[in-house]
């Protein structure tokens, strides 16, 4: 339920209504605007005793909540949400750019990799350190060695730094080093990591199940919400279909659809989407125009000898052009890069 406050409402009638939803079990979660003050109301619907705080100071009207993720909804909260990380701003104006290397593999072509692609751009530098394989004899990433490099190229660079977590026992270790905690398409229904990872307080990038409707997708974000944190980042990476071509379809309208849904921003990863290098330059340019607040790209100095992913990393001098590219995209529809 979402309760809205009069126009004028003054401090103390707010926090009495959250106090008297809190004493009926509800979870509140004030939301301050210009004008008005509303206050969602999250738990057991019949639990709710309406007429007692319709009738109480200051009070306006009490307004159902009809979709299920009651807190990533654009009903209870009508203003984007924008994830500030020091500089960076992550669903406003400006399109960010994340990239870097799938896995973080060896120190040598790490750090000349995140050079280059903060040259060209970049905000934000991907690189992991845990990485879930659907085989168990591939490589699995170099763990807190890995973390340790990702640390030190954010001082080398300047550029934050984003990794996945794939395991609760894990999330204190990742959230040490990392600016933004990932959680990978096959964790994204894994509900005690995502409490555990909303918990930290840290920005979570949650990409889309393998075959996730966007309604479980907003789901999963309910949990990472429920926990009081609500800097979340959607990240569309292509879901399972009957097309072989590329590795996963990318579904171009979860853009607009999670836009219209949800307060969250969306972003797109191109690389996993296609499984293909050549591949990624269109569909980069596709999401900016289709509205994503950033994109996600693999980029590897060598990838023909990389550990994981080599196939749809771009090098640094065609990540570098493609930048260029999507920078007259992006100003087409009134975005910048």
């Amino acid at each position: 339920m979402i309760i809205i406050m009069r126009p004028g409402a003054t401090k103390d009638q707010i926090k009495q209504v959250e106090e008297k939803i809190i004493s009926l079990g509800f979870k509140a979660h004030p939301i301050f605007g210009e004008i008005k003050t509303v206050i969602g109301a999250i738990g057991e619907k019949r639990l709710l005793d309406t007429p007692a705080i319709t009738n109480m100071p200051g009070v306006e009207d009490i307004v159902p909540i009809m979709k299920p993720y009651k807190l990533a909804c654009r009903e209870l909260q009508q203003t984007k949400t924008i994830i500030q990380i020091d500089d960076i701003t992550i669903g406003g104006p400006e399109i960010v750019i994340i990239a870097g290397p799938c896995a973080v593999e060896s120190e040598q072509v790490f750090y000349a990799t995140a050079h280059k692609v903060k040259k060209a751009g970049a905000k934000i530098l991907r690189g992991g350190a845990f990485k879930p394989r659907t085989s168990p004899y591939s490589f699995q990433g170099l763990e807190e060695e890995g973390l340790k490099m990702l640390a030190i190229a954010r001082q080398e660079t300047g550029l934050k730094i984003v990794t996945e977590v794939i395991d609760t026992r894990d999330v204190e270790l990742v959230a040490k080093y990392a600016d933004i905690l990932q959680i990978g398409a096959r964790n994204m229904q894994n509900f005690r990591l995502l409490r555990e990872a909303g918990a930290s307080g840290k920005p979570v990038l949650l990409k889309r199940g393998l075959a996730a409707t966007i309604e479980e997708w907003l789901m999963a974000a309910e949990y990472i919400i429920s926990t009081g944190n609500s800097k979340i980042i959607l990240c569309e990476r292509g879901i399972r279909t009957f097309e072989t071509a590329t590795r996963n379809t990318i579904d171009i309208s979860a853009i607009p659809v999670v836009k219209e849904l949800s307060h969250l921003p969306i972003i797109v990863d191109p690389s996993h989407a296609t499984g293909t290098w050549k591949y990624v330059d269109a569909l980069s340019k596709a999401a900016v125009a289709a509205g994503a607040d950033g994109l996600i790209i693999e980029v590897h100095n060598d990838p023909s000898h990389a550990l994981c992913d080599g196939p749809q990393s771009l090098r640094p001098e065609k990540f570098t052009q493609l930048v260029e590219e999507l920078k007259a995209v992006a100003s087409a529809i009134h975005r910048k890069i």
